[in-house]
């Protein structure tokens, strides 16, 4: 008799009341499966939330796992399910079902008062209550046993050796993970190169324009200052005396000062040279930028996420 085959004899039942056993171990998401099938006991509903007699899913706990058992809702088969609470979540054992009986269309997990549990909820948790498993819009109360409470002893056992297993997969994963972020980071300083590369290009020119500009400036500054020198030399000594452009010279000094004075209320910045320069050289580089559509703000943001891609990497490849 093959394991699902349900027309069987009478004499064949009398003679295995029990029925076959076959067995079948999966690894997906920790989870195990074992397949009991033969004389089966199962109850048929076609309505939303019709519950099942608490005895059709049964959770028992077998060498420290628990063992949930349920009929199949298609192939009408016992079948266990060993979990691993510690590793399996709601999600996962939900999907090992769907994988285990393609008639399974919707499947989901409630609390005994109707709320539904989170696909990401480990089964360690959910075992610890009853709960309502919802197979294709059919309500099964599970009831779960109740564990023996651990001594404090061996629960402090228990963290101490859950904390040797992480800090050992995290030695044993560590170079490898490290490999993964240092080929992220470098795929991500190559995209951002991309984007700056046009960028560069529009800047340069931007920036040679601007430093013309700026240069000019000043040299029609320094061509003032001598015109303003000379004018004053000729009126001192062909036009006039000293006696009367003494006067005029230090009125012109003290507009001078006023001036400087000016640029320090107005810029909060001492009146240097280099500061007027690069002042001035800014003025002219966002004046041109906004004929260039040239996004300043954009470009800045990317040279700083291109900078902190730079120094991750070079932590990254240290600690390797």
């Amino acid at each position: 008799m093959g394991c699902g085959d349900h027309q069987t004899s009478a004499r064949e039942r009398q003679n295995n009341p029990v029925g076959s056993f076959c067995a079948a171990a999966r690894g997906q998401a920790g989870v195990l499966y074992v397949k009991l099938c033969g004389n089966l006991k199962y109850y048929k509903s076609h309505h939303c939330s019709t519950v099942v007699p608490p005895d059709e899913i049964a959770v028992n706990y077998r060498h420290g796992l628990p063992l949930i058992t349920l009929t199949l809702p298609s192939r009408k088969e016992r079948c266990q399910f060993v979990v691993k609470p510690m590793l399996s979540t709601v999600g996962s054992f939900l999907q090992d079902l769907r994988n285990e009986d393609k008639g399974i269309k919707t499947a989901a997990i409630f609390t005994a008062d109707g709320n539904r549990i989170s696909a990401s909820t480990l089964m360690d948790i959910l075992l610890m209550n009853d709960f309502k498993l919802v197979i294709n819009e059919i309500a099964y109360d599970v009831q779960c046993p109740k564990k023996e409470k651990t001594s404090n002893e061996h629960t402090a056992e228990m963290e101490h050796m859950k904390s040797l297993v992480h800090g050992l997969f995290t030695v044993l994963h560590l170079e490898e993970s490290q490999k993964k972020r240092e080929h992220h980071l470098l795929e991500k300083i190559d995209h951002l190169k991309e984007q700056l590369q046009p960028l560069e290009q529009v800047k340069a020119r931007i920036e040679a324009h601007s430093e013309a500009k700026t240069s000019g400036l000043l040299w029609a500054g320094l061509a003032l200052l001598s015109i303003q020198g000379g004018a004053l030399a000729w009126l001192t000594w062909w036009v006039y005396s000293w006696d009367i452009m003494e006067p005029v010279t230090y009125f012109i000094t003290f507009a001078n000062s006023m001036v400087f004075f000016a640029y320090f209320v107005v810029t909060r910045q001492d009146y240097t040279y280099s500061a007027v320069k690069s002042r001035q050289f800014l003025q002219f580089f966002h004046k041109k930028s906004k004929q260039q559509h040239f996004d300043v703000e954009q470009y800045n943001k990317l040279k700083d996420d291109l900078a902190k891609a730079k120094e991750s990497l070079k932590q990254v490849r240290h600690s390797l």
